[in-house]
């Protein structure tokens, strides 16, 4: 199969990435941010998380940030909704896209949301329910597609599985997240066929950690099987709190500097990426993550 002609970048750092930072963010930061990606290209840049402040203190201002930002006509601006209650307080600022985390991993189910997989998909089957009946997308995510920092490798069926459940429920894609960047393209690519037996590939994405310098290599393996949306985070922000050791999300520049060099079209402006990764870099008091940002440092001042 032949690479895609078009990739859709999903962007991710604001929510994903900024969520376990120990440092606060404020509110006006995040709204900055997500309106300088905004400014970038970006087709889709997920806002936040509709979560209790109490588990997820970093997104308390949810509602504060999704209200404040300079929303683009043609951009999609999804938010997590784990449960029904977030759901409709997402509802009530007029989302149009919103998404569900599920896991293929038992133990990381547990950890990481304190219930199983099967309970975990009974929780997202009244959101999607609320969500079509509005007239708002949803999206599935699952994590642990390759491996888990508790029970090791991930067999292929078992993502297959819940993937198939999240896109029977309404999901209109199902992003497929390696959350602790263990995989390999070979590994990636058996992962993604037998999920492609469940769902089809056009309805799927990958969601990359870098953790063992395998991101880029594991997002080519998948536009050659011939899925064509990518989720990344601007300057590599994000890891997972559960996966000792895991790095952050794949980032964004260096995605885009491979999908610019396979001639791949994205609609994304790569110099202005690179300044929306130095302005939240900057603010955190640390280097960017990507590759990308740090050869281009001084270019796009």
């Amino acid at each position: 199969m032949g690479l895609p002609h078009f990739v859709k970048i999903v962007e991710v750092g604001a929510r994903d990435g900024l969520q376990n930072e120990a440092k606060t963010v404020p509110t006006t930061i995040k709204i900055q941010l997500i309106n300088q990606l905004t400014a970038t290209g970006l087709p889709v840049i997920e806002v936040t998380s509709f979560v209790s402040p109490k588990w997820v203190p970093q997104m308390g201002d949810n509602a504060a940030v999704f209200s404040g930002i300079e929303r683009k006509a043609g951009v999609n601006y999804p938010v997590l909704t784990p449960n029904l209650q977030g759901f409709n307080a997402a509802l009530a600022l007029g989302v149009e896209e919103v998404a569900v985390f599920g896991a293929a991993s038992e133990s990381f189910s547990q950890k990481n949301i304190n219930c199983s997989i099967q309970e975990s998909l009974e929780r997202f089957i009244p959101v999607c329910d609320a969500a079509l009946k509005n007239n708002i997308r949803v999206r599935g995510y699952v994590s642990c597609v390759v491996g888990c920092p508790y029970e090791g490798e991930i067999h292929p069926e078992a993502v297959a599985v819940v993937a198939e459940r999240l896109y029977k429920m309404g999901c209109y894609e199902i992003s497929l997240g390696d959350t602790v960047g263990v995989g390999t393209p070979r590994q990636v690519q058996a992962m993604l066929q037998a999920v492609a037996a469940k769902v089809p590939v056009e309805r799927l994405a990958v969601h990359f950690h870098d953790t063992y310098g395998q991101a880029l290599a594991n997002i080519y393996a998948a536009l050659e099987f011939g899925v064509n949306v990518v989720d990344s985070s601007v300057a590599g922000l994000g890891g997972c709190p559960y996966a000792r050791g895991a790095s952050g999300n794949v980032a964004s520049e260096d995605v885009l500097y491979l999908l610019n060099g396979l001639g791949i079209e994205t609609g994304v402006n790569l110099e202005k990426l690179v300044r929306a990764g130095q302005f939240i870099s900057e603010f955190l008091g640390r280097s960017s993550a990507s590759k990308v940002a740090r050869a281009m440092a001084g270019k796009c001042e």
